[in-house]
């Protein structure tokens, strides 16, 4: 098993406390513990083989993969995966296969890093490539946050509303409990909370076969890609959606900071990589329900093709039994506190990078001010944002959707260079194949997200010439063959059935020492990675 390694500020073997200063004095909790929703360990302890050990210790890892991969079928998620099923049929299931070893090899190098070296995602990127990245990264990563927890409201008004509930009590009502969940000053309390909400979400099942679905059509396109209708700007244009609602940037900048928050160290590597797999079963399971679900309740009605919004999802389910109508309101509302939970978590977590304060699940308000400031008044704003007459909701979606395609390229790329860079990683950086599959994915996600600006800003451009434009130009800029891009899915099947192919000899994580050390915090600009 590989030995823990330093992290910044502190001394090898050692886990500082989360969000402190180097230097500071001893935390008041107890810093050799991880304690998580499902179990507690010691670090201390050494480590026993066996089964029931083994499982003892995942139950106290897991949380960070599956919250982040529920935070995806958020309630931006569920309309788009019900416009899927709506306009298209069982014909895009295939799209939510591809896009799980997208997400497991994306949110497997946060993790990694944020157990190797203690430093948020935002931090990291400031130090290695400059302020300027730096800022704009984290500058639009606010904003496009702010967007995304905006629209999160806007689904828990449309899910209470479906209950005769008035925006006007459901968004404050949702703001107090948010900000009572995070403000606890218990990590643990707070992990237990999102796990209660992503347990709701199991209502699903029974969704799914009430739905009565046609199992062989399902599987059927799940394995063959098509188009129902053919290939359309509208068509390509929800592909793309369905990505950028499954593979956001906020999850890179959340899931590497609550790694270590969490006190996760390279020893339990493994441990995360399959909380972070078991998450991606869990949002393209629940994201293939809903398609599915829908195609069920719209079916023989004059809906079909028309989506409008979840509501009118919700409606249609009250169509076919009011039982049904209830469940899919309950989904589309769970789904939007978790994705509202974790998007402003993010967020508070870059700012405290940022701005070098105390940033940690682990502290008490007194204790974190700022840090809890920053989520208060975000939720705050957004909701009343909600509440405002007149309100452009339909051009902040519009903004959501240009401004992930603008930030997730940079930040996927940043993610790549930094899991090579082994100033950052030592023995942990990427292995040559992962760097191949890694590649191929940032390519096929810059196309996408290239498309998707385009098409936003310029609506009367055609969508299938800007892929084949944006397509023929990265082939060229890394001289990759395009008929290797079906590869894909195969290469990276590798990746999960070896997941501990990135694992360097024990000997040599436990050797390894970071070299860089962050500049006590409070100085007016942070200090290179190199040097003592």
């Amino acid at each position: 098993m590989p030995g823990r390694v330093a992290r910044p500020g502190g001394v090898p073997g050692k886990v500082p406390r989360p969000g402190a200063v180097p230097g500071e004095g001893p935390p008041g909790a107890q810093p050799e513990e991880i304690e998580g929703a499902l179990g507690r360990i010691r670090l201390s302890e050494e480590h026993r083989a066996g089964w029931r050990r083994r499982l003892v210790t995942f139950l106290a890892i897991v949380g960070p993969g599956l919250i982040v991969m529920a935070g995806d079928n958020d309630a931006g998620g569920v309309s788009t995966y019900a416009q899927a099923g709506q306009d298209y049929g069982y014909s895009l299931l295939w799209v939510l296969i591809l896009l799980v070893p997208v997400l497991i090899v994306n949110q497997e190098m946060v993790a990694r890093l944020g157990a190797v070296t203690g430093v948020g995602y935002a931090r990291l990127i400031r130090e290695r490539f400059g302020g300027f990245w730096g800022w704009f990264s984290v500058g639009n990563l606010f904003v496009l946050n702010f967007l995304t927890i905006i629209t999160e409201f806007i689904g828990i008004s449309l899910a209470l509303g479906y209950f005769g509930v008035s925006k006007y009590v459901a968004a404050p009502a949702a703001a107090v409990l948010l900000v009572a969940i995070t403000a606890s000053g218990s990590f643990r309390r707070w992990e237990r909370a999102m796990l209660f909400f992503i347990a709701t979400s199991l209502v699903l099942i029974p969704l799914a076969f009430a739905s009565r679905p046609s199992y062989s059509a399902s599987v059927y396109h799940l394995v063959v890609p098509g188009i129902q209708g053919g290939i359309t700007s509208g068509a390509i244009l929800l592909i793309i959606a369905i990505v950028g609602t499954t593979v956001a940037p906020w999850q890179l900048f959340f899931q590497q900071s609550n790694v270590i928050d969490k006190r996760i160290t390279p020893r339990f590597i493994r441990y995360e990589r399959a909380d972070t797999f078991l998450g991606s079963l869990v949002v393209v399971g629940g994201a293939a329900v809903i398609l599915v679900a829908t195609v069920y309740a719209v079916a023989g009605t004059s809906l079909v093709g028309h989506f409008t919004n979840a509501l009118g999802v919700a409606e249609a389910f009250r169509g076919k039994s009011s039982f049904l109508g209830a469940v899919f309101a309950l989904v589309l509302l769970d789904a939007s506190i978790i994705g509202a939970a974790a998007v402003t978590l993010s967020t508070s977590y870059a700012f405290g990078d940022v701005f070098n304060i105390k940033h940690s699940l682990h502290r008490k308000f007194r204790d974190a001010k700022a840090f809890y400031a920053s989520y208060t008044a975000v939720v705050v704003l957004a909701a009343g944002i909600v509440l405002l007459p007149g309100a452009p909701l339909g051009l902040l979606t519009t903004a959501v959707q240009a401004l992930a395609g603008v930030l997730l390229p940079s930040a996927s790329v940043f993610l790549l260079l930094l899991c090579n860079d082994p100033e950052v990683l030592g023995p942990w950086t990427n292995a040559r194949w992962l760097n191949v599959v890694a590649g191929i994915i940032i390519g096929l996600l810059l196309m996408l997200s290239g498309t998707l600006v385009v098409t936003t800003l310029f609506s009367g451009a055609s969508a299938p010439a800007v892929v084949i434009w944006i397509a023929a130009g990265l082939a060229v800029s890394v001289g990759l063959d395009p008929a290797l891009w079906p590869l894909l899915p195969l290469a990276a099947a590798g990746y999960v059935v070896h997941l501990r192919v990135v694992a360097p000899p024990p000997e040599l994580a436990r050797a390894w020492r970071r070299p860089g050390r962050r500049r006590a915090e409070g100085g007016n600009r942070p200090g290179p990675l190199s040097g003592p």
